[in-house]
């Protein structure tokens, strides 16, 4: 039996990312592949509030503050996270649209469409 490729492979069911998009987007994967920092990313976002004093987040390690600061840095750098100084703290918060952006690329296309399967 003949069977050509059209026949076997399932039809893509929405455009898959160009090579612009993957390389504007992997910087953002690339900084929550850490396993700190992606602990930091859920342990902010589970704040109440949706924000985190730093002061909350180093006690849940055992590290020092400044690696603490540094995977932090690097979140905000990717833009995952962002920060603003209240006296002597700084609060941390989580960039809805930018987590929602990564989700929609990880999720199937009925969900994202709000269809069901």
């Amino acid at each position: 039996m003949d069977v050509t490729a059209a026949e076997c492979c399932a039809p893509l069911v929405c455009e898959p990312l160009n090579e612009a998009e993957a390389t504007e987007l992997a910087p953002l994967f690339k900084a929550i592949a850490d396993p700190v920092r992606l602990r930091l990313l859920s342990l902010i976002a589970c704040h109440e509030g949706g924000e985190a004093c730093v002061c909350d987040l180093t006690v849940a390690f055992d590290l020092t503050a400044p690696t603490i600061s540094h995977h932090l840095k690097v979140l905000k750098q990717a833009g995952l996270i962002d920060s603003e100084r209240r006296g002597t703290w700084v609060y941390y918060w989580i960039n809805p649209g930018v987590l929602a952006r990564m989700s929609a690329l990880l999720g199937p296309a009925s969900a994202l469409a709000g269809t069901s399967a």
